[in-house]
Order: C-alpha cells, then structure tokens, then sequence
C-alpha cells in the first residue's frame, strides 16, 4: 500500500480548500507530486482579517478545526507563477492578495475536494505522511 500523504495550511485557507471555494494552493516551493492528499488544518490560524473575508458563515466550523485532517483533494497540477499578471489571473482560484506575488510563486491546482470527519494529527511544514487513515471518502 503507498503512503498518504497531506499538506497543512492555515484556517481559514483549509477549510475554503475543502469546501471547492479555493482550487490553488500557493507556496514558495515546487511539487512534482500528484493523486490525493489529505488537507490538514494548523494549530495556528492565519490571523488576517482578509483571510477570513472570504470565509462564508456556512463553513465557519470547519473552519475552526484546527491540528488535524479536515479534508481531501487530488493534486493535479502544479503551474509557476512567473509574473504579477499570472498570478493575478488565477486569484479567483488561490484567493491571495496581489500584494503577496514575489517571483516565483507555484501553485498546486485540486480537484475533487472534500470535507471529511475530523481527525487530530500533527502536521509539517511540506507534504508529510500520515499513518492508518482510512482511504473512505
């Protein structure tokens, strides 16, 4: 059986990941990895009142998960975000502030997200692996 692996991202970015409101997922780093992956909630939210603009009052209590698997997606893609005007044509997809864009950028593009129930676990700055997770979904 392959590993599982996840990626951790903030709340409200997790939550609005899982939900299919947000599809990019932006780091500073590059990712050749594709298939599925767990999306973890952080300890620690993101405290931007602009994160938290784009949360509807519908998913505030996933939202409010944090240290754990809330979800899942497949990773499809992974585009390079060269210039300010990529990166601003995708913003309906990755929800980040232009004022963020500092070259290069790398977006990882899902599909097929999904909340799941919650379960506590540490999480990792990159892709890390996680252990005895049903694949039901």
């Amino acid at each position: 059986m392959s590993p599982q692996y996840a990626l951790s991202l903030k709340q409200p970015w997790a939550a609005l990941l899982v939900h299919g409101r947000k599809t990019i997922e932006v780091r500073r780093w590059p990712t050749a990895r594709r298939g599925r992956i767990l999306i973890h909630a952080a300890r620690v939210p993101d405290d931007r009142p602009q994160a938290w603009s784009h949360l509807p009052a519908e998913w505030l209590e996933t939202a409010q998960l944090l240290g754990g698997i809330i979800g899942a997606g497949d990773l499809i893609d992974c585009c390079t975000y060269h210039t300010l005007e990529a990166f601003q044509a995708d913003q309906h997809r990755h929800l980040n502030d232009p004022s963020w864009f500092q070259a290069p950028l790398y977006g990882f593009s899902f599909t097929n997200l999904t909340v799941l129930p919650f379960r506590r676990y540490p999480g990792w700055v990159r892709f890390f692996v996680v252990d005895n997770v049903e694949k039901k979904e």
